[in-house]
């Protein structure tokens, strides 16, 4: 308590004692910084919180756009807007009899068709109906407009397919336009449903903390706030095309911000609320609890953004993206909550906590050793009677969690299985490759040069994974023409004619697999292709199947290569911020330890429990870069009061204080953050689901056992050694014990 503040001013001034005149003139002026950057707040939220529902206007969700511009699949995609003049994609649509089409079902199918190229949204010539050999089905191609509208054009495709229907006859609208809408509807929601999910959550555990009307929703107000920020800068980086925006990436910076905010906005509440009890004025609580806070959350912010901006050195767009996007997200959270946030509790000091304030020279309750009351004192002298045991234990059982990692199956999932459910594009998908070539409406793409047209198609129809092969011409209805081992046939069509399209002196061949695109069978189809016609020069091949096989390739690049970066980046950050060697390398063992347990846990829940198809390579990258991070986060909260508090009382003592300090606000911060991660499973993405367990299951398995148990039980066991090598390592001061005598839990008293 610091009791040079008491004095003849109000119990909850803004500047404590000081004369009449003068401090008048005080007030004034002290009000009137918190009055500006609360306006200055109002106008940013005011500005960008109409772009919570416009963001969703720049966000591409195309697989191909995830890809960096040196991948053969993107190159393809480039290429083929040239031969068929638009950057359109085929939907399919599949007409089923099961017990054979009648007369009257192709003459119906037939006279549709003719329809489908009326709808708005189709773009370029509809190919006539091809009959499955059985019989018992139709396949028409569609080509639809690759742009905003490609949803719409999908559903009123399948509106128009389903009028009318003759008796037995079934239809489906299927194909990568079809895959394309299920996506785009699957984010549909990110805009309101999984804010609103992540608000509420953060909103009843903010209420249970804090037991407080007002208090909750100044935090809120905060989160949200920063959140808008970030979505107005990031909306206009995207639209100038500075970065890529995606669903993922819209929905991990929705739960970023808000979970980011509110955990620094709970550590400084801590704080503000602890100085409310030291100073009598609500300004010198406030220089008080922003001194404390700024450089571990500055630490905190800095760590998790440097984690981030690694992903700049991924190959996938989509990761490039997500670093920046993210970091956006992390700075206005730390600038909300070290400047929004103190500004309204300046404004409304000890009411904001009404009806617990904390009242001027009242006791600390989670202070003073054996005196403290409550569970964190209780935590922390369990942790200064047996450290040994209370870091080993957690050790031994983290590390056999870890072993789960064995069965983490983390080679991609097919495209059709990133929406999570039954969808009617699986369902046309599952019809159609009973029928017809598992691969129709989703060929493989070679793009080669014009006089080696032959060449590549006996080495592509030599690879028993394709069925057919064909080549993209003119003058022909369905605007291609078959080739075989012999060259280019004739068209099938009687009475017209056709040549191959030639655009640059490069013609565009479609390989149609007998496999599903999205098939292990399909993928290794298209690597023996590529195989064939390595010799062959500029020769590429894309498509749908070789988008996922480039895709992966390059998720498994990046997790390789940024994992060790990562850890290299903090582990120096942890060093510059402790000063020390050993505790920052500690601290990353214990993290590395933590998300082998919490990867380990999840490949059995994701396998036996959701019974999920698989992991795309880069949910493990991105639970790293989360888990690490935020891991760190919290361990750096807690560390940052430890160095404090041993400066005075002695390493040993300085961890017991810690703990029993920082335990209550840390917990609170991890589970509104699991709790915001865990919103993103409203979102019906196979890769957001798994990353919303890990990271909360993660984070909490951090906060409650790691953070509270094994880091200060660990730290505790090696004293002041572990600030090694500087000087706090040789300081015992406040130890007050003899150096080397053996306590009953079983380690020197030493500080």
């Amino acid at each position: 308590m610091n009791a040079s503040v008491s004095g003849s001013s109000t119990p909850d001034s803004p500047d404590g004692p000081r004369n009449r005149g003068t401090g008048r003139r005080t007030a004034r002026s002290l009000f009137l910084l918190p009055v500006l950057l609360v306006l200055a707040w109002l106008a940013v939220g005011g500005i960008g919180g109409p772009y919570f529902g416009k963001i969703s206007e720049v966000a591409d969700n195309n697989q191909t756009s995830y890809l960096p511009a040196s991948s053969a699949s993107t190159k393809v995609a480039a290429l083929q807007e040239k031969f068929t003049d638009s950057d359109a994609i085929p939907a399919v649509i599949v007409y089923v009899n099961n017990d054979g089409l009648t007369d009257a079902d192709k003459a119906f199918v037939t006279g549709r068709t003719s329809a489908l190229s009326d709808v708005s949204g189709v773009a370029g010539t509809v190919s006539p109906p091809q009959f499955s050999a059985d019989g018992k089905a139709a396949e028409i191609f569609v080509p639809v407009q690759d742009n905003d509208d490609a949803t719409a054009t999908v559903q009123d495709l399948s509106s128009l397919v389903a009028e009318d229907l003759p008796q037995g006859l079934d239809s489906y609208v299927t194909g990568p336009a079809g895959q394309l809408a299920d996506i785009t509807e699957a984010f549909g929601g990110i805009d309101t449903s999984l804010v609103l999910v992540a608000a509420l959550a953060v909103l009843v555990i903010l209420v249970v903390v804090y037991r407080s009307p007002l208090l909750p929703f100044l935090v809120l107000l905060t989160s949200i706030f920063a959140l808008s920020a970030a979505i107005l800068v990031v909306f206009y980086l995207a639209k100038a095309g500075t970065l890529t925006l995606n669903g993922q990436v819209q929905g991990i910076l929705f739960i970023l911000g808000i979970g980011a905010a509110t955990d620094y906005s709970l550590l400084y509440v801590s704080r503000y609320r602890e100085s409310l009890r030291d100073f009598e004025g609500r300004w010198d609580a406030t220089k008080a609890a922003l001194k404390g806070t700024f450089e571990p959350v500055l630490a905190s912010a800095a760590t998790v953004v440097a984690g981030l901006l690694c992903l700049l050195l991924s190959d996938l767009n989509s990761n490039k993206a997500l670093g920046p996007v993210a970091a956006i997200g992390i700075g206005f959270a730390f600038l909300a909550a070290m400047t929004l946030l103190p500004a309204l509790l300046m404004l409304t000091g000890r009411a904001a906590f009404w009806p617990r304030r904390p009242k001027f020279g009242s006791e600390h309750p989670d202070r003073d050793g054996n005196s403290a009351k409550g569970l964190w004192p209780r935590v922390a002298r369990a942790v200064k009677a047996h450290p040994r045991r209370l870091w080993v234990i957690p050790t031994v059982v983290l590390l056999i969690a870890a072993a789960g990692l064995l069965q983490l199956r983390a080679s991609g999932v097919p495209q059709s299985d990133f929406v999570l459910g039954q969808t009617a594009t699986k369902e046309g998908q599952q019809v159609l490759g009973e029928h017809f070539p598992s691969g129709s409406g989703s060929p493989a793409l070679i793009v080669a040069p014009e006089g080696e047209l032959d060449a590549v198609a006996r080495a592509v129809l030599a690879v028993p994974g394709v069925d057919a092969l064909s080549v993209n011409a003119t003058g022909t209805p369905a605007g291609t023409l078959p080739v075989t081992a012999d060259g280019v046939q004739a068209s099938p069509v009687p009475g017209t004619s056709g040549a191959p399209k030639v655009v640059d002196g490069k013609v565009l061949l479609e390989a149609t697999l007998k496999d599903a695109a999205e098939s292990d069978a399909a993928e290794q189809a298209v690597s023996a292709m590529r195989d064939k016609v390595a010799g062959i020069s500029d020769v590429l091949i894309g498509g749908v199947t070789a988008t996922t096989i480039d895709t992966n390739a390059a998720a498994a690049h990046d997790r390789d290569l940024i994992i060790p970066v990562v850890l290299v980046v903090i582990l120096f950050l942890l060093m510059l911020l402790l000063r020390a060697l050993l505790a920052p390398f500690l601290l990353i063992l214990t993290v590395l330890l933590s998300f082998g347990a919490t990867m380990g846990v999840s490949a059995l829940v994701f396998n036996h429990v959701f019974r999920f198809p698989g992991a795309d390579p880069a949910v493990p990258l991105f639970g790293f870069i989360f888990l690490v991070a935020l891991g760190v986060d919290y361990n750096i909260f807690l560390m940052t009061r430890v160095r404090e508090e041993s400066i005075g009382h002695g390493t040993r003592e300085g961890v017991v204080r810690g703990l029993m300090i920082t335990g209550s606000v840390i917990t609170s911060a991890g589970i509104v953050l699991a709790a915001t991660f865990a919103a993103l499973g409203v979102i019906p993405v196979l890769f957001l689901a798994q990353l919303a367990f890990i990271v909360a299951f993660g984070v909490l398995l951090d906060t409650l056992v790691v953070r509270s148990l094994l880091v200060p039980a660990l730290t505790y066991d090696i004293g002041r050694h572990v600030w090694w090598p500087s000087r706090l390592a040789r300081n015992n001061a406040g130890s007050g014990t003899t150096a080397g005598r053996t306590t009953a839990g079983g380690t020197t008293a030493e500080g």
